[in-house]
């Protein structure tokens, strides 16, 4: 498989694959959870993505089953740690103070059955802690051994930078999709500039693109997100009978066609997936003998061009100084 290629010389973990499984949505289904896992560990994925508010930790258990018994240096676990979870599944604010993220550490590694984590990233830096402090508590638990990698996820290129000065940051975890390339303004530019690998998730916006039910979907994400991303989600779908068109040509899905997208936009590029079973996995492993050519992605470009795609269905982050969610 495609190896994740940084120029970063400090970023000193294992070769990666660069398509990567995320296990959020395997809560609910362990045993087709594992099989999963291990279909993609067969397959040459090792990059696993999870984090201890996925399913209130059975996420991490999930990861943890998986890999009993394969040897460790198989998989690459990443972990985001700190977001505050309500009794229905819910999440009310995100908590990544300094002082708690050893015991949250502490946690992860007991469901996961690991003696360290590969990539440990808070949920999101809170914009009322300076970074410098949150990454300088993590950098002393990489020298302890309990981690052997810092990440972040959803930031701008100020925050990275500000980050990667405090301690060598490996990959940066960002929402992309060839509906919503926010990173190429300044985050992508940046990143390749410190040599920082980027995972992208939301490739296929949580099933919307390529996916069923696309109306449900639509109408979740519209609780969350301003008025005028609501409106640039409508009209980049209505668009997608002309990506259709490229997919049918090519014999794949629309599904499998935006993932391949997402892994021509650079060899530093890590394309995560979110397939819960085998079988959706096997689907979107296709995607993996996908060719597009420069014709291809052009055309692409010329059915939703860059300066409409700012699709993204994550809301602003919008929190207390305790951590909270303001309302």
């Amino acid at each position: 498989m495609e190896q994740l290629k940084v120029t970063n010389s400090s970023n000193e973990f294992p070769s990666l694959s660069k398509l990567g499984l995320g296990t959020m949505r395997m809560v609910g289904n362990k045993e087709e959870g594992i099989k999963a896992i291990h279909k993609a560990l067969d397959s040459g994925i090792n990059f696993l993505n999870t984090g201890d508010f996925y399913g209130a930790g059975e996420s991490e258990s999930i990861v943890g089953q998986a890999l009993t018994g394969r040897k460790r240096d198989e998989a690459f676990v990443s972990v985001k740690f700190g977001g505050l979870l309500k009794a229905d599944g819910g999440m009310y604010g995100i908590d990544p103070r300094p002082e708690f993220i050893e015991n949250y550490l502490v946690y992860s590694l007991k469901r996961l059955g690991l003696d360290y984590i590969d990539l440990y990233e808070p949920g999101r830096i809170s914009p009322h802690i300076p970074v410098e402090e949150t990454i300088g508590v993590m950098s002393d638990l990489v020298k302890k051994g309990y981690i052997k990698s810092i990440g972040v996820t959803e930031v701008d290129a100020d925050t990275l930078r500000r980050a990667h000065a405090t301690h060598p940051i490996s990959l940066v975890e960002m929402s992309y999709s060839l509906m919503n390339r926010n990173i190429e303004n300044d985050l992508l530019p940046t990143a390749r500039e410190l040599g920082i690998g980027v995972v992208a998730f939301g490739v296929l916006i949580s099933g919307l693109i390529g996916g069923s039910n696309a109306e449900r979907k639509m109408a979740f994400i519209k609780q969350m997100v301003p008025a005028s991303v609501a409106d640039n989600f409508s009209r980049n779908l209505s668009l997608s009978e002309a990506l259709e068109q490229i997919a049918k040509e090519k014999d794949i899905s629309l599904a499998q066609l935006a993932i391949a997208w997402v892994m021509a936009q650079g060899e530093d590029i890590l394309t995560l997936v979110g397939s819960r079973t085998e079988v959706q996995l096997e689907d979107t492993l296709k995607a993996l003998d996908v060719r597009l050519t420069k014709e291809d992605l052009d055309r692409i470009e010329s059915i939703i061009p860059k300066e409409l795609a700012f699709s993204s269905y994550m809301p602003p982050l919008n929190i207390h100084p305790n951590g909270l969610f303001k309302h």
